[in-house]
């Protein structure tokens, strides 16, 4: 068996189903495949934004209903048959009946529930698996849509649900137990409660999807089709020369998509690791690029000891500093910040007269943690004992990721001496137990020239170094340090 998922960048325009379609008939067809879908392009912030306007009473959500109607009859007008349309259409239109309907009563309440905002998120993804369906039917493949609902059991944690993995792989393997067609198409992202009401898996559930139903039915492969070709070496709208990353282990993978590449999230690759079934990353645009290859016996190359490069942006630092115990005021630190939910990113402590508490968590959360921290603690402020929390913001984590880091010398001093010569100052670092990856805390305004300068560091062709001396600044003179000038974020020092 083989599970193939597309996000909704594939799937954003008719044609972009149809070479889905071109692309799955050309599949073995000795073998079974579970395809799971995303929303139509765009489709589930709109939705969003449905809910949202309603609970404001404002009626303008029903002018947003009406174009994801319109946006879905165009589609089914493009692929389908005459002779098919009709049925298509009026299944949208009772649909968006049901979604209005909804949207009807969170507007008279005034108020939108997480709840009532995961029932309406799931029309993306129950849309646009039911027409894939559809389309690859009508092109003559044994083919069956299945709700995922039925499959994926999930605590009652609206909006980002966990997944009771007993029972959701009891469901799934029962499933598939009976012999089925070559071709379930299933939607990502949605789950449901043992009491059958509908859930969403947060960002990036729709792979994740695919990675349980992998994992639970044992898949010799989990292809994950997007827009581009594979894990890329650094974010290529920031690094031009930036080239996809051919094969990674599963543990790289992880550390870059946790520190800012979306190609794949985190969650996504636990349960196809724990199973060892290996996952390709694929450009639904341009299939007969190799892609990525994520798989736990992935080839070291002994002469490249970084595998790719990624980076926060919006971080900020919390400083706890005074004659403090560390390990009863650590646990203190970190229960405040759990009781509302803050996510802390990595934390760093070290010892001098007075001990330092320093964790890095996300800008938005800076308010929420200051008033929690400072509460907590305010009888040792007020004693000083403890010195009042300080915050540092407008910083960015630059995180530089390779399995083979820990057996090359001076991949650290070749890092920093690196963003030193180019004038980049290192608030923080943290080096992971595991020495797979290395993380520099920076100004944000220095986030885009780090990657460059680190990327040209370790996977480009080391640029010739100029000397230039000019005698006199007259008009050919000055012209040419103007024309240098306005240059000088291309050419920087290595």
């Amino acid at each position: 068996m083989q599970v193939l998922k597309f996000g909704g960048s594939s799937i954003a325009h008719s044609n972009s189903i149809q070479k889905i379609c071109n692309l799955l008939e050309k599949k073995p067809i000795e073998r079974q495949y579970l395809i799971v879908v995303s929303a139509l392009g765009n489709i589930t912030d709109q939705l969003i934004k449905c809910g949202k306007l309603a609970s404001k009473r404002k009626n303008t959500y029903k002018n947003i209903l009406k174009k994801i109607e319109i946006i879905h009859i165009n589609i089914i007008r493009d692929l389908f048959t005459i002779k098919n349309q009709n049925n298509l259409i009026s299944w949208i239109k009772k649909n968006i009946n049901n979604l209005e309907s909804l949207c009807d009563g969170i507007f008279q309440v005034k108020k939108l529930s997480k709840q009532s905002l995961d029932e309406i998120m799931s029309f993306g993804e129950l849309s646009s698996s039911f027409l894939i369906s559809e389309k690859l039917r009508e092109h003559g493949l044994d083919t069956i849509c299945k709700d995922s609902r039925d499959l994926i059991i999930t605590d009652s944690q609206f909006g980002c649900a966990q997944v009771n993995f007993i029972d959701s792989n009891y469901h799934i393997i029962k499933f598939f137990s009976k012999k089925k067609p070559k071709y379930v198409v299933l939607p990502g992202f949605i789950g449901s409660t043992k009491e059958k009401k509908t859930t969403t898996l947060g960002r990036g559930g729709s792979d994740y999807t695919a990675s349980i139903l992998a994992a639970a039915t044992s898949a010799n492969l989990l292809e994950i089709w997007t827009d581009v070709s594979g894990i890329m070496t650094a974010n290529p709208k920031i690094v031009k020369n930036a080239i996809p990353i051919k094969e990674i282990s599963y543990e790289e993978a992880m550390e870059l998509s946790h520190f800012g590449a979306k190609v794949i999230y985190p969650p996504t690759i636990q349960p196809a690791m724990k199973k060892k079934i290996p996952i390709k990353i694929k450009n639904t645009f341009y299939p007969n690029d190799p892609g990525t290859l994520i798989y736990i016996d992935k080839n070291i190359n002994i002469s490249k000891p970084v595998t790719g490069i990624s980076g926060i942006k919006n971080i900020s630092l919390l400083i706890l500093e005074g004659n403090i115990c560390l390990p009863e005021y650590s646990k203190r630190l970190f229960e405040a910040l759990l009781r509302d939910k803050i996510n802390v990113i990595f934390i760093k402590q070290s010892f001098s007269k007075n001990s330092i508490i320093t964790v890095v968590i996300y800008e938005m959360d800076v308010i929420k943690a200051k008033k929690l921290i400072n509460y907590e603690f305010y009888k040792e402020i007020n004693k000083k004992k403890i010195k009042p929390l300080k915050i540092e913001n407008d910083l960015c984590i630059i995180a530089v990721v390779g399995d083979n880091m820990k057996n090359i010398h001076c991949t650290s001093g070749k890092i920093f001496s690196s963003l030193g010569r180019n004038n980049i100052n290192v608030r923080a670092i943290v080096q992971g137990s595991t020495e797979k990856n290395i993380l520099a805390v920076i100004q944000k305004r220095d986030f885009e020239k780090a990657l460059k300068t680190l990327h040209v560091t370790f996977f480009e062709s080391k640029p010739k170094q100029i000397n230039l001396f000019i005698c006199g600044l007259g008009k050919v003179g000055s012209t040419l340090l103007k024309q240098i000038n306005k240059q000088k974020n291309i050419y920087y020092k290595n």
